[in-house]
């Protein structure tokens, strides 16, 4: 169409279109295309609009509205995984897109998981007739970046904006969260830990990255992106407005496994991967504790809100535990190993064609429950948890005498379960006056329902957000 004719518009007409014309800077002819082009074509999202609803309301992130910018790294794939566990938990997705990231994910996807449109383009025509770029950067209660490749935080400790992802960071007076994800040279290379260290002075909060096998054959190290979960608990935890029943109370909580060297190349070890018990740390952070969570060796991040202490022994754990007592609550969560190796050979022990393999010695390690329940300086509250393979209410029962516990938490964590090293449990509160059976849940739920029941014990209040 080359040109258009109108005619028999009555004057009053034709002034509110010269009007709304020069409102947007266009001559009445392109004003014109653009309402006949607007009212045939089906509605779409701009800018402007709110982001959907959720698809669930009612969760831990009910109400907040999170801008998440995909950025061009192979970890862009958990993005799909990340959108649907912010979703489940109430929040409204709003997804931008880097170029680089559609190489990886593509739009459609994101976009239906997101339930919204996709923001690609600085440029848009749509979208930058009102300044879009500024409006997504203004209508969100944080800006999440997962995965931030080395690039893209460059541009941030840079303060480069070339596109709409980058502009947008720049242009928010919300709160920033990014996940960084990239080969463990890149991670470690000086210019990146300065660039980091950087967009952290410009109050950028920083979760992960984690240590394991890169996309890379043969790679691994610091550089894996943080989980969707563990990303979810440091959003849940920026955002969260709710009450501090537990403000002023001092929590110690033991997380993960121990590992017992026999050698310099091995241990003894189990398949704990502390979610529970940095999941629990989590939560009793998000209700106003002063938490420490002492650590085993584990893969998944540091909990966001809490100070950790990495150890890697029972007694280095145990040593850790007693250095922050006096405390009111504690929650012994690791799953620490009862025997070590009686003397550690300084050599890797090697194998002789021939020989029998050398007799391994074992004696016991210290009882880090045991100790606490029966500390001259005892926490008020407890807490302890009983990993069994059978007869779990009898020998949970027996544990909470012996330790000195008030309650013990017990997990049937046989291999067909899925329980240890997985995403769910399924616990029995045992306490002195009887035994609660709770539902299979995640172990994000378990550690909520948890803490609900430790701000009750503690204050007499079930208020908890």
């Amino acid at each position: 169409m080359a040109s258009i004719t109108i005619r028999n518009l009555d004057e009053q007409t034709k002034q509110l279109l010269r009007e709304q014309a020069a409102r947007h800077g266009r001559s009445m002819e392109e004003e014109v295309r653009h309402m006949l082009r607007d009212a045939t074509t089906p509605p779409s999202v701009s800018a402007d609009d709110p982001p959907p609803q959720p698809a669930e309301a009612g969760g831990s992130l009910s109400g907040k509205r999170i801008l998440l910018v995909i950025t061009g790294g192979i970890a862009a794939y958990k993005s799909l995984d990340l959108i649907r566990r912010l979703r489940e938990r109430g929040a409204a997705v709003r997804p931008v897109m880097t170029e680089a990231a559609k190489q990886f994910v593509s739009p459609l996807a994101v976009g239906a998981l997101a339930a919204d449109k996709v923001f690609e383009d600085l440029f848009s025509r749509e979208d930058e007739q009102d300044v879009g770029h500024i409006r997504l950067a203004r209508s969100c209660e944080l800006v999440l970046v997962a995965p931030a490749t080395a690039d893209f935080i460059g541009k941030m400790a840079l303060g480069i904006a070339n596109d709409l992802a980058s502009t947008i960071v720049l242009a928010t007076n919300s709160k920033v969260l990014i996940a960084p994800a990239m080969n463990p040279a890149m991670w470690n290379h000086l210019a990146v830990q300065r660039n980091v260290e950087t967009v952290k002075r410009d109050r950028v909060e920083v979760v992960g990255p984690m240590r394991g096998e890169m996309a890379e054959s043969g790679e691994a190290g610091l550089g894996r992106m943080a989980e969707p979960l563990d990303i979810v608990a440091v959003v849940e935890a920026l955002l969260d407005d709710g009450p501090k029943p537990l403000a002023g109370k001092t929590a110690i909580v033991t997380s993960g496994p121990t590992h017992e060297p026999i050698d310099p190349v091995r241990y003894i070890a189990n398949r704990s991967s502390g979610k529970q018990g940095h999941a629990i740390a989590a939560a009793l952070a998000r209700l106003g504790a002063d938490v420490t969570l002492v650590s085993g060796p584990v893969t998944i991040a540091d909990p966001q809100g809490t100070k950790t202490i990495h150890v890697e022994s029972a007694r280095d754990m145990l040593n850790a535990v007693e250095g922050q007592l006096p405390a009111d609550i504690a929650v012994m969560v690791a799953a620490v190993a009862d025997w070590r190796a009686a003397g550690q050979s300084g050599e890797k022990i090697k194998k002789k064609p021939g020989e029998a393999p050398p007799p391994l010695m074992l004696t016991e390690n210290p009882d880090i429950l045991k100790t606490v329940g029966h500390h001259a300086k005892r926490p008020t509250l407890v807490v302890g948890f009983a990993a069994e393979t059978q007869n779990l209410e009898d020998n949970a029962r027996a544990k909470l005498q012996r330790k000195g516990a008030d309650w013990i938490v017990a997990n049937d964590v046989s291999p067909d379960t899925g329980i240890m090293g997985g995403d769910h449990n399924r616990v029995r509160i045992v306490t002195h006056s009887g035994i609660e059976d709770w539902p299979k849940m995640d172990k994000q739920s378990v550690a909520e329902r948890l803490a609900r029941e430790i701000v009750k014990s503690l204050t007499g209040s079930s208020k908890t957000g």
